[in-house]
């Protein structure tokens, strides 16, 4: 009898470049990915330039690339890496001023999958936050697509046109359509594509549940305001539901619609998390059949885990319809994914023309049939 002996072969850990000027964040930032046991420090950099070199040179799986950081900075280095050479990475920033904020948005239009805060210090007591916040970043970044596409480019923020002057369409008129979106890893780059493609409904309101932490989407509104045709903001507790308004759930704080004295409103609050998440598209989304029933669409967009799944299927339910971005231009694929296979959709579309077919679907005559 002969004994033979089972061969497992070693799980591939993905390869992480940790690029930092500090010295000891680089020591702190690699020891806390090392420890973790499912990631592989391949090596480090200490500025913009030298990441670049490094990419090239080491070719790890993942980046995690500071913001700040002297001479070539990390938006710098961020752009260089998209353009030359794409993979995930994670912006690490220390600032919570407004412009480190702005910082972290920029990035992620360029195309970061994630952010995170860094520790303040060896022994500081965010650190087991940061940790976890760290590890669940790069376990996003191992998922990532890092090249979604518009044609034979990326999109970014950077390359989308100025929009023409706004019109008064919409004005103060009640929407009596509602467009409501769930974005997550990812969201903002897509975001930032989307509406400033889109005209200044005259109809309808557009309510968007992005995954993100308080202190980041009274920015996000802002720059996407600037850019878009609809009037952008976060969004506030009993504010009317306008027509060709844009409202932004804020971070940390679910929103739903609801009725207020006969007028249909935003509704702000801070019950648990859904899925792990809040805001959580699939509160919207559910709050927005009940109120608007077969004048509501639906996009699912870009993103990690389940959310907007039971609520696109609630809205489909309720006669109206149902966009999900399609898996090749996703930075990830889980929430668009997770959504068709339980609600389906009527339309799975690329990000470039999610646009094109959400204005046929808000404009198509009432009772038409809307061919994209």
């Amino acid at each position: 009898m002969y004994a033979f002996e089972r061969v497992v072969a070693p799980v591939k850990r993905p390869r992480v470049l940790v690029v930092d000027d500090s010295a000891f964040m680089r020591r702190l930032v690699s020891d806390v990915i090392q420890e973790c046991g499912e990631f592989e420090v391949v090596g480090t950099a200490r500025d913009g330039m030298h990441a670049v070199d490094q990419v090239h040179a080491l070719d790890p799986d993942i980046v995690t690339l500071d913001v700040d950081m002297p001479g070539q900075n990390g938006l710098e280095a961020l752009r260089q890496i998209m353009r030359d050479a794409p993979r995930p990475v994670v912006m690490l920033s220390a600032g919570g001023a407004d412009g480190g904020i702005d910082d972290i948005l920029r990035a992620l239009e360029l195309g970061a999958v994630e952010f995170v805060r860094k520790p303040s210090g060896a022994i500081s007591l965010d650190l087991d936050e940061v940790r976890g916040n760290l590890i669940d970043a790069l376990r996003a970044a191992a998922c990532a697509n890092c090249q979604p596409v518009v044609g034979p480019h990326r999109v970014t923020a950077a390359r989308a046109a100025p929009h023409a002057a706004r019109t008064d369409d919409g004005g103060l008129r009640s929407a009596t359509q509602v467009v409501c979106v769930a974005a997550s890893t990812g969201g903002p780059e897509a975001l930032a594509h989307i509406l400033p493609a889109l005209p200044r409904f005259s109809h309808a309101a557009v309510l968007i549940a992005q995954h993100m932490p308080a202190g980041f989407t009274r920015s996000l509104a802002k720059r996407l305001d600037a850019r878009a045709q609809l009037s952008v903001c976060e969004a506030e507790h009993h504010a009317p539901l306008r027509a060709g308004h844009v409202y932004l759930a804020p971070g940390g704080v679910h929103l739903r619609v609801g009725h207020i004295d006969g007028t249909i409103c935003c509704l702000l609050d801070t019950s648990p998390a859904l899925w792990g998440v809040r805001p959580a598209a699939d509160h919207l989304f559910m709050s927005a059949a009940v109120v608007f029933g077969s004048a509501c669409t639906s996009v699912v967009l870009t993103g990690m885990g389940c959310d907007g799944a039971a609520g696109l299927m609630a809205i489909r339910r309720a006669g109206g319809r149902g966009i999900v971005q399609d898996a090749a231009t996703s930075v990830i694929a889980g929430m668009p994914t997770a959504a068709l296979q339980h609600a389906g959709a009527d339309h799975v579309v690329p990000l470039e023309r999610i646009a094109h077919v959400l204005d046929g679907l808000v404009n198509a005559p009432s009772g038409a049939e809307w061919l994209a």
